[in-house]
């Protein structure tokens, strides 16, 4: 990682692709959601390395910066809820969102609660009482699983989260239809997809990711490192810019909107 600049300290000063400065106003700008939703608008925010891994020694942490971390907060600060599968919650050490006072007085202006609420993708339902994603948290997190699981999900986790059936035709999967509609049902339109590759695979095959914020650190690591999506099924989904940003230290930050 490059030394940061004497007049970057701290390695988060933006400059767009045209030249311009990204304040704080700025930042929120590019990242704000559209106005007056009317359905969910789902956006994945993943970082790969410059020869495509999404992670190093099983997690995505390594990869990161401090202009990583900056994006990061300021996409979970405008989202109504995190959504994210349960193994990477595992992986990644999750706990639930902290937000600044700032950025809580800034998400009651905008009619959302101070903190978003994670919500954990599981087919299984097998998730230990004892995740720190249950336990450290301000808001209670959503558990979304497939009918066959719910009962005893419920059972094991009692108060500590409110689990919600998302199947469609099969009861034993969790469907990403149904997962968005509960989601829509709660008022909750801007989601941010965490991932992991699974997760966020389902969303593309499915069609249903509405944008991604992509960071490509400028790092190779090699070997067999996952990509930012996984799974069996393949499309192909045109992609427009809507911007791009880099760092002293040498990171991308892109964020692309599906076209039509």
């Amino acid at each position: 990682m490059a030394d940061p600049s004497p007049d970057d300290p701290d390695g988060t000063h933006f400059t767009l692709s045209d030249g311009g400065a990204v304040d704080d106003d700025r930042l929120a700008e590019l990242y704000a959601y559209p106005a007056e939703l009317t359905r969910c608008l789902v956006r994945g925010n993943m970082i790969t390395s410059l020869d495509g891994g999404a992670a190093t020694d099983g997690t995505s942490g390594g990869l990161g910066g401090a202009g990583d971390r900056r994006v990061f907060l300021q996409l979970r600060e405008l989202a109504d809820v995190i959504v994210v599968g349960a193994g990477t919650a595992r992986a990644e050490n999750y706990s639930g969102a902290q937000m600044s006072v700032p950025d809580r007085a800034d998400r009651q202006r905008r009619g959302q609660g101070e903190v978003p609420p994670i919500a954990l993708v599981t087919r299984s339902g097998e998730i230990d009482p004892d995740l720190p994603v249950l336990t450290r948290t301000e808001v209670a997190p959503l558990v979304l699983t497939c009918d066959n699981a719910l009962a005893d999900t419920r059972s094991r986790l009692g108060g500590a989260a409110e689990v919600i059936a998302c199947s469609a035709a099969d009861p034993a999967a969790v469907d990403p239809a149904a997962m968005l509609t509960a989601l829509s049902d709660r008022g909750l339109y801007r989601v941010l997809c965490e991932g992991g590759p699974s997760l966020m695979g389902t969303f593309v095959d499915n069609g249903l990711l509405d944008e991604l914020c992509l960071t490509t650190a400028p790092k190779l690591v090699g070997g067999a490192a996952p990509r930012i999506v996984a799974g069996s099924g393949s499309v192909l989904t045109d992609m427009r810019r809507a911007h791009l940003m880099f760092d002293a230290e040498g990171y991308l930050y892109g964020r692309y909107t599906r076209v039509g």
